[in-house]
């Protein structure tokens, strides 16, 4: 069995990965767009260099301002130890437990239960709760919150967070651009100005690409992000020493039957239990941010070696049933 750290730093190499893999597709992508609008291998190599520039410049931005963007986005305001004493005393004793700096908190004013660390690492992070979070939970279950938030500082997951939504949205960005670009005629004024076979087949390669590329990197971030929740989960048990508060934290955030209303598809993954819930007509089942509820509790509850809980036994857990 492998120990939290041998875990972390398999968490930092699939990170590393994911980022190589989102930019292959974001470099290749923009090699066979480049020569199918220019026809040349010259056209091709500047539609190469354009992409990863933008790619780096909006990673760049992410990486220094996407924590204050995100933050903006979900309406989070900056809370002292006066007007929120028990969160600043529980991210108080668990960053000590991490050994990692104190982050800055934030609260965002609703009452559905959720919370999000955001920033570029352990010496820039913010953690943002609703005060739904701080209403509906107890001390214990805030301590498992808060934990699995600060894994994630502790982890560098939520550099990844930040840096490979930009890619991810990078490539989504450039299809589009293809998309609209054949849907005002470019591509048959392309092929009217030469380039021959070969242009006309890169052309169809980049409308295949257009239309699975943001398909395929999409897939790859969720993969990934499902599997720094679990990390996060258990490492949250690890600075806690208590499965049970995140185990009733989790069933009671994904049973509130309140919406998140600031948050949306861009912020999602963020939180620690998909905001978006399913009957909402902003829910979209195919691609899924977190992994399934059940599946995080009864992984908590094998730490203790209780019996996995049935669907219809989570409600139980939070005494909704």
């Amino acid at each position: 069995m492998s120990t939290f750290y041998q875990q972390e730093a398999h968490n930092r190499r699939e990170s590393i990965l994911l980022v190589v893999v989102v930019t292959a597709i974001l470099a290749v992508f923009g090699l066979t767009m480049g020569y199918a609008i220019g026809g040349t291998s010259s056209s091709a190599f500047l539609f190469l260099l354009a992409a990863m520039f933008a790619a780096v410049l909006l990673s760049s931005a992410s990486y220094y301002n996407g924590d204050r963007m995100v933050l903006l986005a979900s309406q989070a305001h900056e809370v002292t130890a006066e007007q929120a004493p028990q969160l600043h005393d529980v991210v108080r004793e668990l960053t000590i437990a991490a050994d990692i700096p104190m982050p800055r908190l934030y609260v965002i004013d609703d009452t559905a239960p959720n919370a999000f660390a955001t920033g570029r690492d352990p010496q820039h992070s913010s953690v943002a709760v609703t005060t739904g979070l701080l209403q509906k939970l107890d001390r214990e279950e805030l301590q498992g919150v808060i934990g699995h938030e600060l894994s994630h500082v502790r982890n560098y997951d939520i550099r990844y967070m930040l840096l490979v939504g930009v890619l991810v949205g990078s490539v989504a960005l450039l299809a589009d651009f293809f998309v609209r670009f054949t849907f005002w005629g470019g591509g048959r004024s392309s092929s009217r100005e030469g380039g021959g076979g070969a242009q006309a087949l890169f052309y169809l390669l980049t409308l295949i690409l257009a239309i699975l590329a943001p398909i395929a990197s999409a897939l790859v971030q969720m993969a990934v992000s499902r599997q720094r929740e679990y990390l996060a989960d258990a490492s949250s048990v690890e600075l806690t020493r208590n499965p049970y508060g995140l185990e009733r934290a989790l069933a009671k955030i994904a049973t509130d039957r309140e919406a998140l209303e600031v948050a949306n598809r861009a912020t999602q993954h963020l939180y620690i239990v998909n905001p978006i819930k399913k009957f909402e007509h902003r829910a979209s089942g195919l691609f899924s941010t977190h992994p399934p509820i059940l599946d995080r509790i009864n992984r908590l509850r094998s730490l203790t070696g209780q019996p996995p809980l049935e669907p219809s036994e989570v409600p139980q857990l939070v005494g909704l049933d």
